[in-house]
């Protein structure tokens, strides 16, 4: 078994890996499957993602807040009546491919064109998708058949997504036999990384098969504080080990992977970025990046349009839904901005819970905007990673981000008063009425949370861009021997979860990586044939 306490951490590794997340997983199994390197994967979080709780796919929702999350929250926002919306994130081996939906979608492949990254169009991110998964279909030219990720659909779908299926095929919408396929326009049963009822995490797929790896250490409970840099590279990582300092050496290359909140938070106290933000932090300045922390980007949810049911719903199967739409608000779209899931339970913060009653038999659909135009950031208030930060996603400082959540909202109310819900829906529960864009609103301002997709705060970008923080190879610009392979590098959040573009932006960091590798001599036959089979 690779797990080491930290007390028995060496001084030296030739990899260090910060975060096993979707990403961090991901590059530590590609280094031990193909090179001989010792590699050493940071988790601050606990090792244990088969715990009961972790693998049971309809207990989700109760791991948000829990001993499994960070507890984070973002700033409250003046549009949602000032609230503070809970922004959960996975502290536990495989991130929060341990505590997420498990839904498992790519977007549409215009969402990686319009990045405009040399190397990173969707002819390009495609074949490390496929390398990913294990679709119960088996391989075709745009699925995989034998990654370490096991996906598939619902065996038995919920009655409550079966009937939002046929309800917007009665209002005009395309059918999708899969979501993951030419193009994600339309709705169709959810795709979800679920194998024979648990969840099938980033840690299980990825890090299970090599545990008994000798060149694999993993560390858990372990915070790292910063990277440290000599002469432009990246030397050693600074880890907290008892409320004490102590230094790991990489030989070759240190990665962050410890997502779109805590890789920002690194950068900064490793002296890379905003040179003003270092001053005000007293962290001396090695490398000035303007980028860091800057175009946070999320996708705003509506949790949820609550509808009474004329029945009870049944049991909770897969992760509570079983299906997804995606739309256009308007004519004037050639890819969609608007998600809806269906949700075979009430659903609902507890301002929503405050003021309506959602109990007895009730269902729900929860629209949210996909294609979003509002950025925000990630703020740095301290020199210690136990101290805040200010996570500010500004939802709705765009107008059409609006729009397209007022849209959701009517369509989710149009299609529970289709022909297919009529033996269940008997009425709105929460809110009242959604007749009036008045009141659209108002219960926007009640109900929007997020959908867990925050990203972009170490942007990627080409070539003369100021506000990128790594090149199209991933390194951090201006360091050697420091790459970034988490949801901080996307420079524009695509139209899905984010889980199955971030294990792929990690299988794209392990490419370059091994390439890197090679030519200091550490990929050998002797670890080509020692390749554990996803």
């Amino acid at each position: 078994m690779p797990f080491i306490a930290p007390t028995q951490l060496k001084t030296s590794y030739d990899v260090i890996i910060v975060g096993a997340g979707s990403g961090g997983c991901v590059v530590a199994r590609r280094l031990i499957d193909q090179t001989n390197a010792r590699v050493l994967l940071v988790e601050a979080g606990r090792a244990d993602h088969n715990a009961a709780l972790l693998l049971d796919p309809t207990a989700w929702i109760p791991l948000a807040g829990g001993d499994y999350d960070w507890g984070l929250s973002y700033a409250p926002n003046p549009r949602l009546n000032n609230r503070r919306i809970p922004s959960p994130r996975g502290k536990v081996l495989g991130g929060s491919s341990a505590i997420n939906a498990m839904m498992w979608y790519r977007g549409h492949p215009a969402d990686y064109d319009r990045w405009d990254v040399p190397g990173w169009a969707w002819e390009d991110c495609l074949p490390a998708f496929k390398r990913c998964e294990t679709w119960e279909e088996g391989p075709s030219d745009l699925r995989g058949g034998d990654g370490p990720l096991r996906i598939n659909r619902s065996p038995d779908p919920h009655p409550v997504a079966l009937a939002m299926i046929e309800g917007m095929a009665e209002l005009g919408y395309a059918r999708l036999d899969d979501p993951n396929g030419h193009s994600n326009d339309g709705v169709g049963l959810a795709n979800y990384n679920i194998d024979a009822g648990k969840r099938w995490s980033s840690a299980t797929g990825y890090l299970e098969p090599v545990l008994a790896h000798p060149n694999l250490s993993i560390v858990t409970e372990t915070r790292a504080k910063r990277i440290i840099i000599e002469h432009d590279k990246a030397v050693a990582a600074e880890l907290i080990i008892d409320d004490q300092p102590f230094v790991v050496e990489a030989s070759s290359q240190i990665v962050l992977a410890a997502g779109a909140f805590e890789t920002p938070r690194l950068l900064t106290l490793s002296g890379l970025a905003d040179e003003s933000a270092l001053r005000r932090l007293g962290i001396d300045t090695q490398v000035h990046l303007p980028g860091v922390g800057q175009n946070l980007q999320d996708h705003p949810l509506l949790r949820a349009v609550n509808f009474r049911a004329k029945i009870p719903s049944g049991p909770t199967r897969d992760n509570g839904g079983g299906a997804i739409a995606n739309v256009c608000s308007h004519s004037g779209r050639t890819q969609p901005d608007v998600h809806m899931l269906p949700i075979q339970q009430a659903s609902g913060g507890p301002d929503l819970r405050q003021a309506y009653d959602t109990s007895g038999n009730v269902f729900a659909l929860a629209p949210g905007v996909m294609d979003t135009k509002s950025v925000g950031s990630v703020t740095v208030t301290g020199d210690s990673p136990d101290d805040p930060l200010i996570i500010a996603p500004n939802f709705f400082d765009h107008s059409d981000d609006w729009q397209a959540m007022r849209f959701g909202v009517r369509l989710a109310r149009d299609v529970a008063r289709t022909k297919a819900f009529e033996h269940l829906y008997d009425g709105l529960a929460a809110p009242a009425s959604l007749e009036t864009d008045e009141e659209i609103d108002d219960f926007i301002r009640l109900a929007c949370a997020t959908f867990f997709h925050c990203c972009g705060t170490a942007k990627m970008g080409a070539a003369g861009d100021r506000m990128a923080v790594v090149d199209a190879g991933l390194n951090v610009l201006g360091v050697d021997g420091l790459m970034v392979a988490d949801a901080s590098i996307i420079p524009i959040i695509p139209t899905c979860n984010t889980h199955a573009p971030v294990t792929m932006i990690g299988e794209r960091a392990a490419d370059f990586l091994i390439d890197d590798l090679a030519r200091h001599g550490f990929c050998s036959a002797v670890a080509n044939s020692q390749a554990v089979p996803a």
